[in-house]
């Protein structure tokens, strides 16, 4: 080679890195609520935590408050690649013939973050997660969101004051059973049409944890709110399995510990973030906030108990009971 021919060929490949520098993987994460709500700032931190470690090899696109996919699109696009990331409430893998998944809309079944994360976070979440690959998709982590309360425009004080009211929910056999087990009728609305089925009362009431209630201004459409705690919003994070299988191990690994680090975040946020969420709930003056006594908790829990064992064909009694053992809880003590 001459030293002509050399030096087109260093300069060709300093070229090439440098153009190979400039074009990062891109990761596309989309969901459907609020950046200042626990899913959202995780995203965020996530971007953060990937682009900081990958030195700018990665570079991760969050897209809030369904502005790239609507709730009902969103696992359709991934699935198909158009999005590399989504954190999808997981009463939607119900839909997808996912069952087990459904075990997480059981009223009552986690009575604090310590039973919930001895699942989420041990042997029994990670099984869950792996029964996704079949269906293209990988699983990567759970993130919290809070427990719920339900709201309404008129008082709840005891389960008998939802009776015949449109209560809006996901779409989910589960919840679907926990309203009729209230006498309520449930209304499947996707969440970027629940601000506005309120206002027009399509919907009566809905139920939600206390960050997506602010932020998406339910306040300002239900005039009350019972702190119920009586079931768990959170989000399965998943990629693309064709698209993570493809990246290069070591951009892989950047983006595990990204998520592993992103997901403690979110997991450590929720509670304060719904916490106080709700003191400005409370300070907007537009919602009645009550909190039950001890015996009408109790008595919420006993009417929604029977959702369990009417779910179980479904769900699975064997999963259902090693939660049970899992977290330590005994239905028969009610």
């Amino acid at each position: 080679m001459t030293l002509r021919s050399l030096l087109v060929f260093v300069l060709s490949m300093c070229v090439l890195g440098t153009a190979q520098a400039a074009d990062p993987i891109v990761v596309k994460f989309s969901h459907v609520v609020a950046p200042n709500t626990p899913k959202g700032m995780g995203a965020l931190k996530f971007k953060e935590l990937a682009e900081r470690y990958s030195e700018g090899a990665l570079r991760v696109e969050v897209y809030p408050n369904s502005t790239l996919y609507k709730d009902k699109e969103e696992m359709e696009a991934l699935q198909l690649g158009a999005v590399q990331i989504i954190a999808p409430s997981l009463a939607k893998f119900g839909p997808l013939g996912l069952r087990v998944f459904e075990a997480f809309d059981l009223p009552y079944i986690f009575d604090s973050y310590a039973e919930l994360h001895k699942v989420t976070g041990g042997a029994l979440g990670a099984r869950m997660l792996e029964s996704l690959e079949p269906r293209g998709i990988t699983g990567l982590a759970f993130w919290d969101n809070g427990f719920k309360s339900f709201s309404a425009n008129a008082s709840i004080h005891k389960p008998g004051d939802l009776r015949g009211k449109k209560m809006r929910i996901q779409s989910s056999k589960v919840l679907d059973g926990q309203m009729r087990a209230l006498g309520a009728f449930p209304q499947v609305t996707a969440f970027d049409e629940v601000y506005p089925a309120l206002k027009a009362g399509v919907v009566d009431g809905t139920e939600n944890p206390h960050s997506n209630f602010y932020t998406q201004r339910m306040h300002e459409v239900q005039s009350h709110m019972v702190i119920t705690d009586h079931g768990y919003l959170g989000y399965a994070v998943i990629t693309n399995k064709k698209f993570w299988d493809g990246l290069p191990g070591a951009m892989r690994e950047v983006l595990a510990r990204a998520m592993r680090e992103a997901t403690e975040y979110t997991n450590q946020i929720a509670k304060a973030e719904n916490d106080k969420a709700l003191d400005a709930i409370k300070a907007a003056g537009t919602t009645q906030v009550y909190v039950p006594t001890r015996e009408e908790r109790l008595a919420f829990k006993k009417a929604l108990m029977p959702v369990h064992k009417a779910m179980a064909p479904r769900i699975g009694k064997a999963l259902i009971e090693a939660i049970y053992e899992e977290t330590g809880f005994d239905p028969d003590a009610l």
